[in-house]
């Protein structure tokens, strides 16, 4: 994690953000030694928590300036949202898994992080409550765009999501999109990898 620069990761603002949470906090004591490996760990429930050069580029292509609302789909171990919650000024954040979100909260909490709030539901279908939101980060690789986390984005607001062949998952591509009226500007940014997206809106079973 402390060659992010290297990586290609820029925004001071996210720099700033990766250096200030602890990520040896979100995973089980026995791999503590190599929370700060660029590499993803596992977290329990068959997921992981990304690598950090991945949180920090998701984070960055949200093109944050510390205002406005953000929607994390797929909370996992609760640190992609105290990253955000270093660049927006509140984090709303779905998991699917009660284990997960319910460990997430508590050591958010513990870190003294208030402006995150987390919800166990179907991510697919975003968190309608609190919408529009100026940026969606969907931590796990999807069909297709969800329709209702397009719904719940503001005028201009960025999407990023790996998207998944269904024929072969392990095929992905990052993309962001912004929102302009009623249509997307999507762009591909490079091959990745994440677990595959469950639910509504999901991979196919």
């Amino acid at each position: 994690m402390r060659d992010l620069q290297s990586r290609g990761i820029r925004d001071k603002r996210v720099l700033e953000a990766m250096r200030s949470v602890p990520r040896e906090r979100f995973v089980e004591e026995a791999l503590r030694a190599e929370a700060y490996n660029d590499a993803a760990l596992p977290i329990g429930e068959k997921q992981t928590i990304s690598q950090p050069s991945t949180v920090a580029r998701m984070a960055e292509l949200a093109l944050p300036d510390g205002t406005g609302k953000v929607l994390e789909i797929g909370s996992g171990s609760g640190y992609g949202a105290a990253v955000l919650s270093c660049l927006f000024e509140l984090v709303y954040s779905v998991e699917r898994l009660p284990v997960l979100s319910r460990r997430a909260l508590g050591t958010i909490r513990e870190l003294g992080i208030h402006n995150v709030h987390f919800k166990i539901f179907d991510g697919s279908y975003g968190w309608s409550e609190f919408a529009p939101y100026r940026a969606i980060l969907v931590t796990a690789a999807a069909p297709e765009i969800p329709k209702p986390l397009v719904e719940q984005l503001e005028e201009g607001g960025r999407l990023i999501v790996p998207l998944a062949d269904p024929r072969n998952p392990e095929q992905q591509t990052l993309t962001r999109s912004v929102k302009r009226g009623d249509a997307l500007e999507t762009e591909s940014l490079g091959a990745c990898r994440f677990v595959p997206m469950v639910g509504r809106y999901g991979m196919p079973k």
